[in-house]
């Protein structure tokens, strides 16, 4: 028996071929065709508004595209409004103390009376001068004396911490700190002393005494808006004397500004003008 072998090749690569033809349609199958879809925006003729008080350089840099400066900027922008930032210069407070004038038409028998002048800072810190005049007739209880203090001046300087910087000026509550000096003169009359010698209780004048006084002082007040550009603040104030002239024959019973010599406590009550420095909206450079 022969055997045709170009008929056995022919045969061969027949069945080869539809062998893998068996093999891919097998395969095609099994795994159906794979689609890929490409994600579409969907487009929109939404326009966003940036809320009402934004500002401007927050909107250009949203427009150029720059959102990470923008968010940045929106946060500082929240800040500034929940916690408003006052400028520099504020306002200015021009005071009349006149409690203690006051106090003498109800038995008092000293008084001081001072124009102070405050300039607001950022409406925090308030740098203050106090200029004014003080005077006493007096017979303290259980002296033997007579005091008359003649009108003389006294100035004090030092500043306000105002503890409500956040909110209006038209509302403080502020610690302060006071240097204060006085030039005075005095006489004390009617000194009676009892003399051994003779028996009986004699009588004497010092007259035209001069001495001086520094002392200094550290308080609380409050201050309100009463109506328009008039407010009303009081502060009471703990003090102590630094130096006081003394004389061979007396001590000053009264120091104007400060009050009786032994005395440690304070009160003022004054009416302010308050004059604004700024304009709302001006671009003052602030506290950062």
């Amino acid at each position: 028996m022969t055997f045709n072998w170009d008929s056995i090749l022919v045969y061969g690569r027949f069945i080869i071929i539809l062998a893998m033809m068996m093999v891919v349609t097998h395969a095609g199958a099994q795994e159906p065709d794979k689609r890929h879809v490409t994600p579409v925006k969907p487009e929109t003729n939404q326009v966003l508004t940036p809320p009402k008080g934004t500002d401007e350089k927050i909107i250009q840099q949203y427009i150029t595209g720059d959102t990470t400066a923008a968010l940045n900027e929106a946060r500082k922008d929240s800040l500034r409004r929940a916690y408003k930032r006052y400028p520099l210069l504020t306002d200015l407070a021009v005071g009349l103390n006149f409690v203690e004038p006051l106090f003498m038409a109800f038995g008092q028998t000293y008084a001081s009376a001072d124009v102070n002048v405050t300039l607001n800072m950022w409406n925090r810190l308030q740098p203050t001068v106090e200029l004014g005049l003080g005077w006493a007739k007096s017979t303290p209880d259980d002296m033997n004396f007579t005091y008359h203090g003649k009108p003389s001046p006294y100035f004090k300087v030092g500043a306000n911490y105002n503890y409500l910087f956040k909110n209006s000026p038209d509302y403080q509550a502020y610690l302060g700190v006071r240097l204060g000096y006085s030039s005075f003169t005095y006489d004390v009359t009617d000194v009676h002393y009892p003399s051994s010698y003779w028996h009986e209780e004699l009588t004497g004048d010092i007259t035209g005494e001069r001495s001086h006084a520094l002392w200094g002082e550290a308080g609380a007040g409050l201050r309100v808006k009463v109506s328009g550009p008039i407010s009303l603040g009081w502060m009471i104030r703990y003090h102590g004397i630094f130096n006081y002239g003394k004389s061979d024959h007396s001590r000053p019973w009264f120091i104007p500004g400060y009050g009786p010599r032994n005395g440690s406590l304070g009160f003022s009550l004054s009416v302010y003008f308050i004059l604004p420095l700024h304009r709302e909206g001006s671009s003052t450079p602030s506290l950062p």
